[in-house]
């Protein structure tokens, strides 16, 4: 399950990212982008962020997940285009030559922090 992993480097992040003089500050919240081809289940990522924030500035924070769909512009004809199932080919031109403009993302959106 590399949802774990995942969830330590944000953890990791987001205790780095509370400024050394805001001693006791907590996390209350992390946003996070990711792409639906990251192979990241949200469900097991929260899961795992909850267990591993017990204990921590981050215990009780909130871990909001945006999916961003597969968008696929077409290197043929220029057709842009959301992916929602297994075929990767261009409903324009039937063309599989093919560039992913989003849905691999992985990334921290934002990190809420709060003075106790």
């Amino acid at each position: 399950m590399h949802e774990m992993g995942i969830a330590m480097q944000v953890v990791e992040i987001a205790t780095a990212s509370i400024p050394p003089e805001m001693k006791g500050a907590r996390v209350e919240g992390v946003n996070l982008k990711i792409g639906r081809l990251a192979a990241v289940v949200p469900d097991s990522l929260r899961f795992c962020f909850e267990i591993i924030t017990e204990d921590t500035p981050l215990s009780g924070a909130e871990l909001r997940i945006e999916e961003i769909p597969v968008v696929a512009k077409c290197k043929d004809c220029d057709a842009e285009w959301t992916i929602t199932g297994p075929v990767f080919r261009c409903g324009k031109c039937e063309s599989g030559s093919l560039d992913i403009i989003s849905g691999q993302e992985l990334d921290i959106e934002s990190i809420e922090i709060a003075e106790e």
